[in-house]
């Protein structure tokens, strides 16, 4: 009997080694560049800004050396909306437009922000001949979902941020997120575009969605280890059940 109750025992053991020894990453599968070390130069990717388009929301603050200038484009009135930040915003309407007090409707739809400003400085030149506009984007946001420590929709105040920036907003990626199976959803025109992207590979600083834009969307998709270590896991607490009784068992020598 003791001797049977021995194999039971050490086919529990071997099972229970395979599936820790299976449920284990590679580290090659936790990195996220692989081929560092094989870098010869320093990839190219030109950080283009920018452009202006409908429901952006940009900061616009006009300085002037006129006191009262400064005080009537500075106040809370026809604003379309408040950031979170408590910088003063303007809402571009479907059309591409802001409506500014006093201008009303200007088009900025399709520029970037220092040729907004230059508009905006032209079409207040009537009005107030010695002033400056500095227009900013305000609530950009990605969202970051899937294998990361914190799932969310996040903020930034630049024109794009890096694709490590991003999941950075998120906590970074699990040890079971897919390094090369990162899925980029962003709206192009009137199309909804569907990106992989494989983080191991450096070379992917010189690609062209290295750059995330607003309203864009990552999601990190899990490693096939995953379920492997749920399954795992179920297991490692049946092991543990059947060694209690079993230790219960021998104890009061029920077998």
């Amino acid at each position: 009997m003791f001797k049977n109750l021995r194999f039971k025992f050490r086919a529990f053991i071997l099972f229970f080694t395979v599936v820790f020894a299976v449920s284990c990453v590679p580290v090659k599968k936790l990195s996220y560049i692989n081929d560092v070390k094989e870098l010869q130069a320093p990839y190219i990717n030109p950080k283009e800004h920018k452009l202006i388009s409908p429901f952006d929301k940009i900061y616009v603050k006009v300085y002037s050396i006129d006191e009262k200038t400064n005080l009537l484009f500075g106040s809370n009135e026809n604003m379309s909306s408040t950031s979170s930040a408590g910088m003063i915003g303007y809402l571009v309407d479907e059309a591409g437009d802001i409506s500014f007090p006093f201008v009303g409707k200007i088009h900025l739809t399709g520029l970037s922000t220092s040729e907004a400003a230059a508009k905006i400085n032209e079409s207040l030149n009537e009005y107030v001949p010695t002033s400056a506009a500095v227009v900013r984007f305000i609530e950009n946001s990605v969202s970051v979902l899937g294998e990361v420590l914190r799932q969310g929709t996040y903020t930034f105040t630049q024109d794009k941020i890096t694709i490590y920036d991003a999941l950075s907003l998120g906590g970074g990626m699990t040890q079971y997120g897919k390094r090369k199976g990162i899925v980029l959803i962003r709206q192009e025109g009137d199309k909804i575009m569907h990106h992989t992207l494989d983080l191991s590979d450096s070379r992917i600083a010189e690609k062209e969605y290295y750059y995330i834009q607003a309203n864009d969307i990552i999601i990190v998709e899990p490693l096939r280890w995953a379920s492997v270590q749920s399954f795992s896991n179920f297991y490692s607490i049946i092991l543990s059940s059947v060694s209690v009784l079993l230790t219960i068992a021998l104890t009061f020598k029920l077998i």
